[in-house]
């Protein structure tokens, strides 16, 4: 699988977040930081997943609308869709935890491809709740899909991941 053609696609949110205890202004969110970590080991190409309309600048009011995004199963559209996607047989989904699972919009993502026969690497960034049920969300949108094991990294761990990032890519056997 190392030589197959791959895709990073995640979202990732900067601004006002939540690490360690407190509220920080992060200049990248944590997810784009692991984005590019497994971009610099895999030589994936890359896409960010961006939603039409903008999350709140304050970390609260996006908390709030997360929950009530859930809670409707809504999904918000999003700016772009890849034309290219069946070019892929490799697709590494990034995300932060929300609520217990990724935000609406990667499920937004996920449901606008048919991923059969295709290998999708999830990882997440968090701050205390693994992958949440992230996973078995996955299998469920892929069901034609297969989903390997997921790699969550606390958020303020991040700048610190290398390490975990190559050490999970290589018992994945997705790079030597």
């Amino acid at each position: 699988m190392a030589n197959s053609k791959s895709l990073i696609a995640y979202f990732s949110r900067k601004g006002n977040n939540y690490v360690g205890s407190s509220i920080v202004n992060l200049p990248i969110g944590n997810t784009e930081v692991i984005a590019k970590k497994i971009q610099e080991l895999t030589g994936s190409n890359i896409f960010k997943i961006n939603t039409l309309r903008s999350y709140p600048e304050d970390y609260t009011e996006t908390t709030n609308e997360a929950r009530e995004e859930k809670m409707e199963n809504a999904r918000p559209e999003l700016t772009e869709i890849m034309d290219e996607m069946d070019s892929y047989d490799v697709i590494y989904i990034g995300y932060p935890i929300w609520w217990g699972t990724m935000p609406m919009a990667v499920f937004t993502f996920l449901e606008s491809y048919d991923f059969s026969g295709k290998t999708i690497v999830p990882y997440c960034t968090h701050e205390g709740s693994g992958m949440g049920s992230s996973e078995r969300d996955i299998k469920k949108l892929c069901p034609n899909a297969r989903v390997l094991s997921g790699l969550a990294i606390r958020g303020g761990s991040v700048e610190r991941a290398d390490k975990d990032v190559a050490n999970w890519l290589r018992k994945l056997d997705l790079i030597p």
